[in-house]
């Protein structure tokens, strides 16, 4: 078991650090998911993506590991509201992913199995 956890880590840490720096580079795929009413969508995007990236790196000690998890399932917390708006006006298009209703409810159910995933790795 302990070696498929840490094997699970070294996956979860691999994503976020992956998805923090996708921000970067594809950063109007992020915006254009943002919804309206969350205020400078721009600064928010580069936001996401730099605690992406801090969350991972602290996802590797075990010394941050605890905070680094609950961090994690705070933002994914808070990017709810994107999956959810995401759901409400699928079928879309975000960059060459065409979003139908179907993946929208995907991802959406996705978020709370990261969350767990992030908690199991908190010790």
């Amino acid at each position: 078991m302990r070696i498929f956890k840490n094997i699970s880590l070294v996956i979860l840490v691999l994503l976020y650090l992956l998805a923090g720096i996708n921000h970067f580079v594809h950063p109007q795929g992020y915006i254009s998911i943002i919804p309206h009413y969350i205020p400078a969508p721009v600064t928010a995007n580069y936001l996401a993506g730099i605690l992406e990236i801090i969350l991972a790196l602290l996802m590797i000690r075990p010394a941050t590991r605890k905070v680094a998890s609950w961090c994690i399932i705070i933002i994914l917390g808070a990017f709810m509201p994107v999956h959810i708006s995401m759901l409400l006006h699928a079928p879309m298009q975000v960059g060459s992913v065409h979003v139908t209703p179907a993946l929208a409810w995907i991802r959406l159910f996705l978020q709370p199995v990261l969350m767990l995933w992030a908690w199991w790795h908190r010790k």
